[in-house]
């Protein structure tokens, strides 16, 4: 009977302990819920409610191989964006809890909107499927993609005949391009692999690979110091324009309530970075320093008169003549100058 009793006094004890975690989970996890869209900014102090910090004797932030006991928003720690994390809840009685949850980290000014006025058209090969568009004096070069209709060309600003002109193998999907001095620097979809050409002839001239944090190439500029990169993700990579193989540093990209990814063709231009949004009509203006979006371009109208399918021939090419805008698209027919207002 005793034996019945203490097994029953067992059973209740376990059951309420195990309705206690369940309730300091269910807390956190809604605590977490209604802060994703409202988002943290550097310096943010996390103020988790009463019920998960009263049964907790410490909590810890995990990030995968980092951890971090500072229930505070640290750019050591946190990138712009979504950062995927784990709450670690060691109770008072020793044992841990664990909580998965997503903490956005979004810029603390809002961006501009920018403003801009259509100056002039041109006309643009409208079988080109536009990964990397750039202008050096009135000289176009241009990175194409799909399977079997890869190249990288150049063309005269206002004429669609091609100056000079390299095809890829049937198994490259080409992507962004960028001038560094004589050469051009042209990334690869999933190849892993980056080619490097005689400005002039647009000779092949070498091959690298990139850094394995890339997953894939999207689009790619210059600074004029080092290569800038995206990968499709909210990230932007740094990489060393010697060797592209070794990245220097990276940034994520957020804005004051809204983070962004699929960053897609990129163009540097006094100081900031300008990137397109995938299938987004939008373009950003970047800070290179720490990511924040400060400025957004919205360009609905034009892409509305160009896209007829929105996975394909959406807004992507950014170039610029001097303070005026160059944008374009995949299968555009036109390319528009555009000055900012």
């Amino acid at each position: 009977m005793k034996i019945r009793l203490l097994c029953t006094v067992f059973a209740l004890v376990f059951l309420s302990s195990c309705n206690k975690d369940k309730e300091i989970l269910n807390t956190l996890n809604d605590y977490n819920l209604s802060m994703e869209s409202k988002g943290y900014h550097f310096g943010d102090v996390l103020e988790l409610p009463k019920e998960v910090t009263e049964n907790a004797e410490s909590i810890s932030i995990s990030f995968g191989d980092k951890e971090t006991s500072k229930l505070v928003v640290d750019p050591a720690f946190f990138t712009l964006g979504d950062n995927p994390v784990t709450f670690n809840i060691t109770k008072k009685g020793g044992e841990v809890l664990n909580q998965d949850a997503t903490i956005n980290v979004f810029a603390k000014n809002p961006e501009a909107n920018l403003t801009y006025e259509i100056i002039k058209e041109y006309p643009h090969d409208s079988k080109s499927f536009t990964q990397g568009f750039l202008l050096e004096g009135n000289t176009i070069y241009e990175s194409d993609g799909q399977m079997g209709e890869s190249r990288i060309w150049k063309y005269t600003l206002g004429n669609t005949t091609p100056i000079a002109e390299t095809k890829q193998g049937n198994d490259v999907f080409s992507e962004g391009c960028a001038i560094v001095g004589d050469k051009i620097y042209q990334l690869t979809w999933r190849n892993k692999i980056g080619f490097v050409y005689d400005k002039n002839s647009l000779k092949l001239v070498s091959e690298f690979p990139y850094p394995n944090v890339m997953g894939e190439g999207w689009g790619l500029t210059y600074d004029g110091k080092n290569l800038i990169a995206s990968d499709g993700t909210k990230n932007i990579y740094f990489l060393n324009s010697s060797d592209p193989s070794k990245m220097v540093r990276y940034i994520s990209v957020a804005g004051h309530t809204e983070a962004f990814d699929q960053l897609n063709e990129l163009e540097y231009h006094k100081g900031f970075i300008y990137a397109n949004v995938w299938q987004k009509p939008i373009i950003l203006k970047i800070n290179p320093a720490n990511g924040e979006v400060v400025g957004k371009f919205d360009f609905t109208e034009i892409a509305k008169i160009n896209t007829k399918d929105e996975t394909n021939d959406v807004l992507n090419g950014i170039a610029f003549k001097g303070d005026n805008m160059l944008v374009t698209g995949k299968l555009w027919s036109k390319i528009y100058e555009i000055s900012v207002k």
